[in-house]
């Protein structure tokens, strides 16, 4: 059964940084896709960033977030990283990783809280 732990959220301060972390287990993870997807309250999620299976370290960010968010990936680790710099209060969410296939998710795991607030 595939696993997806996230982790590393907390409460920031507008302008402050976070590194989310998603241990991902009960596959062969590096093969896959990946994303990170968040939540605010009363909104739908919504994917913030994805990277390539394997190496080759590809990525995109959504168009609102790029320069400030950065998503990567160690797959010796099965981890997926999202780091997050100068953030602000609509940054506010659960943040989620899943993988990128939309068609091909698996269980959600249980999220980490992203709270932005001075």
């Amino acid at each position: 059964q595939v696993q997806l732990v996230e982790s590393g959220g907390g409460l920031v301060q507008p302008g402050g940084s976070l590194r989310l972390s998603c241990a991902v287990s009960g596959t062969v993870f590096s093969i896959f896709s990946m994303a990170w997807y968040r939540q605010a309250p009363g909104k739908q999620r919504e994917l913030v960033a994805r990277i390539s299976s394997g190496n080759s370290g590809r990525s995109d960010v959504m168009d609102s977030l790029q320069g400030r968010f950065t998503i990567s990936r160690d797959n010796a680790a099965n981890t997926v990283y999202l780091q997050m710099s100068s953030l602000k209060p609509e940054d506010t969410a659960v943040y989620y990783c899943n993988r990128a296939d939309s068609f091909s998710m698996y269980s959600w795991g249980q999220g980490t809280q992203v709270t932005v607030s001075s």
